[in-house]
């Protein structure tokens, strides 16, 4: 398995822009599927984005089409959410994921988890 430690988090005003970053250790990044997912209190961890191997292919979660976007580095072993236009309900604690082979947005398929990071986004 590879570890995952994510940064970037913090409070920022609805509006207004974050860009989380994800960075993996152990084995070799590029042979990784990487995501995103995020948990609010009181609900289910959801997906936010996934990128490819190659990087060639990603895909997002309904709430964030338009207003995030996910890419990655392999010569950094990192992966990157910007997210634009934050809403208050974007509030979560978002975790970073990597699994390999094949992109998927099933979270059981994901082998490798951070500890998270803290986004809240005030109104």
């Amino acid at each position: 398995q590879v570890r995952l430690v994510e940064s970037g988090g913090g409070l920022v005003q609805a509006g207004g822009s974050l860009r989380l970053s994800c960075t993996a250790s152990g084995r070799t990044f590029s042979g990784y599927t990487m995501g995103w997912f995020r948990q609010a209190p009181g609900k289910e961890r959801e997906f936010v984005a996934v990128i490819s191997m190659t990087g060639r292919s990603s895909w997002y979660g309904d709430p964030v089409k338009g207003r995030f976007t996910i890419s990655r580095d392999d010569a950094k072993n990192t992966t990157y959410l910007q997210m634009n236009s934050l809403k208050p309900e974007d509030t979560a604690v978002y975790y970073c994921a990597a699994k390999l082979g094949l992109a998927t947005s099933f979270q059981p398929d994901f082998g490798s988890w951070g500890r998270g990071t803290q986004v809240t986004v005030s109104s």
